[in-house]
């Protein structure tokens, strides 16, 4: 009798343990603005802002030589043919690199690439580089 009495109290318990929790269920809904959100701040944070005037972005290698005169050449080269874009030397020992654009996406570099074909047919390659970038002033009338 005292078993059964005690398993009475058991159940009893147990039932109103369960209650309790279930009344402290939360339930929450996501407004699906918030992915929006998200993905905008995923690419701000891609293009975030390494130092005054220079973003994370893309360039174009073209050559990796251990020929210093080469370099320079490919670079007057690239200078003269496309005049709209910037061209770079980077030394890294022992080779000095020669790349070109500032590209923010990876789109827009390479479709700039298809127009270096006909200069390099071996073929460029795109680069994660720090770009310099001016981003439009949102003043300006002009860019509204």
């Amino acid at each position: 009798m005292k078993r059964a009495g005690f398993l009475f109290v058991f159940f009893l318990i147990a039932g109103t343990a369960r209650q309790a929790f279930a009344a402290d269920t939360i339930v929450v809904k996501k407004d699906p603005r918030l992915d929006i959100l998200v993905s905008k701040q995923a690419t701000n944070n891609k293009r975030s802002q390494v130092a005054a005037g220079t973003f994370r972005g893309f360039r174009l290698q073209v050559l990796s030589t251990a020929n210093r005169n080469t370099a320079f050449d490919t670079k007057a080269m690239l200078e003269s043919n496309f005049p709209d874009q910037k061209s770079y030397i980077t030394y890294q020992s022992p080779n000095f690199r020669v790349r070109i654009g500032n590209f923010l996406k990876r789109e827009d570099a390479d479709n700039f690439r298809s127009q270096l074909l006909r200069f390099f047919p071996n073929g460029s390659y795109i680069v994660e580089d720090t770009i310099e970038y001016v981003p439009p002033d949102e003043e300006d009338p002009m860019f509204q």
